[in-house]
């Protein structure tokens, strides 16, 4: 396949995505089966993002255009691509950018989320019986001759260890933070709402710590975060609030809960599933965290827009590493 055919093929599968097609659609409730952290609402929104954001024509040629992608690579190189299972489909940016540079790839899908990456590499089989050439899938990934590995602090040691004398891109444990000014509407702190608790806070994306003013009064977050209040309906999620909420009461910690989310004063950038930590400011210029190496993401008026962590767009790549850039210069 041509750099061409490959944007048409990417370009019909974002139709595919948005369609009821039956079988679609029963890969959908499968991989919710198989993750119960995988729900049908946050399943379809991580669909819609990548449909919407990733996989229309004109973005993919506007965004091809930055780059000096050649029409057929000659050798392809073969990339090995370990995905992580937080959320839906979060390896799939990977996965584009590989197959749109024209490099074969072998994919060791998270044991949390490979319903969805081999259905969706099915259906490219179906367009186009010349995918397989391109994409497989492996228990085990050895002989490639890049790597891109996603995953824990701990196991991005291994990672060095088996990966770092190839070409590689290593991620680590990252997380998003927002700031708040004191003076938010209540249309911005739903937002924000929505940046904390989308995907159960599983994402990197996910804002786990905001920076707020001295004797800022917490009521009107705690409010916007009731919109969530259904999570605690989950068992999965109900076991972490109980959990996170008793070590706080054991510890005599300070807290704030609306019943379903708890926010609690730390330094950690990283905070636990149902929990949100916050840390005051008196100058909101004092406040460095642009180019932290454990942050993804900052949310705010002067950062990106609240309700927008979890939207990113092709040139929103993990980490800032530019994974297009690295596979065409390998």
């Amino acid at each position: 396949m041509n750099l061409q055919q490959r944007i048409d093929l990417v370009a019909e599968l974002g139709n595919y995505l948005l369609s009821d097609n039956a079988n679609w659609l029963a890969a959908k409730q499968e991989a919710s089966l198989q993750n119960r952290w995988f729900t049908e609402e946050f399943i379809n929104a991580a669909v819609d993002n990548i449909s919407t954001e990733f996989l229309q024509k004109d973005k993919l040629e506007r965004w091809c255009g930055n780059y000096e992608l050649k029409d057929k690579v000659p050798i392809p190189k073969n990339i090995g691509l370990v995905m992580a299972g937080n959320i839906p489909l979060v390896g799939f940016h990977d996965f584009l950018c590989t197959f749109i540079s024209g490099h074969r790839q072998t994919i060791k899908p998270s044991a949390k989320d490979q319903t969805l990456i081999k259905h969706i590499f099915d259906h490219l089989c179906q367009k186009n019986t010349a995918v397989t050439q391109f994409i497989s899938f492996a228990d085990m990934l050895k002989g490639c001759d890049a790597y891109i590995a996603t995953g824990s602090n701990n196991s991005s040691r291994y990672f060095e260890y088996y990966f770092g004398k190839y070409p590689h891109i290593i991620r680590r444990n990252r997380t998003s933070v927002g700031i708040i000014e004191g003076n938010e509407d209540k249309e911005e702190l739903k937002k924000l709402a929505s940046d904390i608790s989308m995907y159960f806070g599983l994402g990197c994306r996910n804002v786990t710590k905001v920076y707020v003013p001295h004797h800022y009064d917490f009521l009107s977050l705690l409010q916007a975060l009731e919109q969530f209040d259904y999570f605690i309906d989950y068992h999965k999620f109900k076991n972490n609030y109980d959990y996170q909420l008793a070590l706080l009461i054991m510890n005599n910690k300070y807290y704030m809960t609306n019943g379903s989310c708890i926010i609690t004063e730390s330094k950690s950038l990283f905070s636990a599933i149902s929990v949100l930590h916050f840390e005051y400011y008196i100058n909101i210029e004092d406040i460095q965290l642009r180019d932290h190496p454990e942050i993804q993401c900052i949310a705010g008026r002067n950062f990106l827009p609240f309700g927008a962590t979890q939207k990113p767009s092709l040139v929103d790549y993990a980490d800032g590493v530019d994974t297009m850039r690295f596979l065409t210069e390998i």
